[in-house]
C-alpha cells in the first residue's frame, strides 16, 4: 500500500510563493512517476505537474508554467511543488499523486492510482 502525506499549503498573499512537499512511503519512489494536481470549489480536478521517477522529464500546466517548478528527492522519498507569483486563482486543494511508470510522466488523473488526502492554498483576491 502506497501512502502520500502533502503538507506546506496555507494562506499567502498575491504575488507570494509556496513550497508544497508529498511525502511518499510503500513502495519504490524512483519507480514511480508522480504528479500534482489541484480542485478548486466547484470544478473538476485538473492538472497541474508531473514529473518522472529519475526527475530528469518534467511537465506543467500552462496555467503555472514559468511560476512553477516541480522536483522530487529520491533519497527522501519526497516530491515538492514551488510556487511563485501566486494568483487567486491558484487558490485549490492541491494533491499528489503517484503511479509505477519507467517513462514520461501523466497529465491524465485516470494514469494515477494513489493520491494524497490533499493541502488547501488560499490565494486571497
Amino acid at each position: 500500500q502506497v501512502q502520500l502525506v502533502e503538507s506546506g499549503g496555507g494562506l499567502v498573499q498575491a504575488g507570494g510563493s509556496l513550497r508544497l512537499s508529498c511525502a511518499a512511503s510503500g513502495r519504490t519512489f524512483s519507480g514511480s512517476a508522480m504528479g500534482w494536481f489541484r480542485q478548486a470549489p466547484g470544478k473538476e480536478r485538473e492538472f497541474v505537474a508531473a514529473i518522472s521517477g529519475s526527475g530528469t522529464t518534467t511537465c506543467y500546466a500552462d496555467s503555472v508554467k514559468g511560476r512553477a517548478t516541480i522536483s522530487r528527492d529520491n533519497a527522501k522519498n519526497t516530491m515538492y511543488l514551488q510556487m511563485n507569483s501566486l494568483k487567486p486563482e491558484d487558490t485549490a486543494v492541491y494533491y499528489c499523486a503517484s503511479y509505477m511508470w519507467a517513462g514520461p510522466p501523466s497529465r491524465r488523473p485516470s494514469s494515477y492510482d494513489y493520491w494524497g488526502q490533499g493541502t488547501q492554498v488560499t490565494v486571497p483576491s
